[in-house]
Formats: structure tokens, sequence, C-alpha cells
């Protein structure tokens, strides 16, 4: 597949395995309960330990020690169009921390309590929020819920650094010991998106929308015609288009800087809930 020097590791079984603070009893009896409300994976354990390693281990593996970027590559993906550049050059160039094609929204019964999980963490460190007006892609209701929009994390372009800050550290522990990893389904897409729309600039993610892709069931196809030369993709089926499920075009709306916005709604939901 390709004439490049590749490398192979081991994931440490600490990093895909149950933390000692989960009651195995009762996430058994979650993914059952869960089963039988239909949702997808729900008795995978093995899809859990997934969403868990992508979301805060990933970028520990000592293979990636000497690494500034990553490019998350998954099984049966097919890349549309020909790249004439770097994205690791144009991301350092330009100070973007992360990339992704297709931005959706996740399924709300994987993550009931991530959002008030995610507001108790924020509700004690606001100074980790660079980005007030990423509220107003997360929640349709100043914060009070999440309406799930999240980067589809099966493509994503990132710094390793932003997820080795001392910030999304303490954001993944927060959550890892939560639970809802193993008590519901939460997603590393979600997880990593909710840090990435409040605690970086809005310039420094990115949508990589010449970059053709497609994973089952969604596309992301270049919209100008002159992509067209590179590309073997229908951009009337680019997810963008699919407005009822794509989050791309209110991501993209949002202003660049958080100079002009309100404080952020989080501390106002937080105290009627603990009222």
């Amino acid at each position: 597949m390709t004439k490049a020097n590749t490398t192979y590791g081991v994931i440490p079984h600490e990093h895909w395995s149950y933390p000692q603070w989960i009651n195995q009893t009762y996430a058994k009896e979650c993914r059952e309960k869960m089963h039988a409300e239909g949702v997808f994976y729900a008795l995978s354990e093995s899809y859990r330990h997934m969403c868990r390693f992508n979301s805060g281990f990933f970028f520990r593996h000592p293979l990636l020690d000497n690494l500034d970027y990553y490019w998350r590559i998954e099984p049966d993906v097919e890349y549309s169009c020909d790249i004439p550049y770097d994205p690791f050059l144009y991301m350092h160039r330009n100070n973007i921390k992360y990339g992704y094609t297709i931005a959706l929204h996740e399924y709300s019964e994987t993550i009931r309590t991530l959002w008030s999980t995610v507001k108790q963490f924020i509700n004690q460190n606001p100074h980790f929020v660079r980005h007030t007006a990423g509220y107003r892609w997360l929640s349709d209701d100043g914060g009070e819920t999440y309406n799930g929009c999240h980067f589809w994390s099966n493509f994503e372009i990132g710094s390793l650094n932003f997820f080795r800050s001392k910030e999304y550290l303490e954001y993944f522990d927060f959550l890892d010991k939560a639970g809802g990893f193993f008590y519901e389904r939460w997603g590393d897409a979600p997880v990593h998106a909710i840090a990435a729309a409040l605690m970086l600039k809005k310039e420094e993610v990115h949508f990589f929308e010449d970059i053709g892709y497609y994973h089952n069931p969604w596309m992301n196809c270049p919209q100008a015609p002159e992509a067209r030369m590179r590309c073997h993709c229908d951009p009337e089926k680019s997810a963008v288009h699919h407005y009822w499920a794509s989050c791309t075009k209110d991501w993209l709306a949002l202003p660049d800087t958080n100079a002009t916005e309100p404080e952020g709604p989080l501390n106002s939901s937080a105290s009627s809930e603990s009222g």
C-alpha cells in the first residue's frame, strides 16, 4: 500500500481495559438496556474501549512521542481527490490545531449525561474556554442541552500538542471518572469536538473542504468546479447538503474571534441546575 516507512505498536493494557472505578456489573446492565432500546453497538465492549482510547490515550502512545501532528486513517474509507499539498505543513503554517471534513449530529441516546458532565467541568474551569461562540454551535438553547454537533472523527488531522495540553488532559480525566464511556456509549467524536469547539479559537479549527472523503454512509466532496479535475465524487452527494444532519455550515457561520461574544452560557444553566 505504501513505500513509506511504517511502524507498529501494541496498545498498553491500561489504555484498553476497565479502570478500577468502573462497576462492570452495572456497565453490563447498561449495555443490555441500550440494546433493548435499539442503540447501535449497544452490547459491544470493544467499541467502548476504542472510544475511550481515542478520546484519551492514542496521543500518549510512545510511537507518537516525536510527532507533532497525526492523521487518523480508518478501514473502509475512500479518498476521492488528489491532494496537491501537504496538510501537515498547511496546519503548521496557519496555526491550525484540528481539521475535519464532515460534521454531524451524534445519536443522543449514546451521550445522555455527556453534556451535563461537560458543564460541571467547565464551571470548575471556566478559564479553559477560549471560544465562547462555540457554545452556539454545540447548543440550540443557550447551553442548557447539547444538540449533538460534532466533527466526524474517522477523518481528523490534528495537533498532538492540543491533546497533550493541561486543559484537554484534565477535561478527559474528568469525563473518564464520570464513567460515561462504559455506562453509556460516549464517542470520541463528540468528546473531541466539544473540546475543540470551546478550547480552541475558531481559526484553529479547519474544514478541509477540498479533501474528498467517504466513510459509509457520508461523503465530503469539494464543491468548487475546478476541484472536479482532480476528484471522482459527486459534489451534490456531499454531507454539507444534508441540512438535517450536517453541522458544517453552522460552524463556518460562527465569528472568527470571541471579542464580541458574551460570557459563556454554561454558568447560568449550571446555577439553575444546582439551585
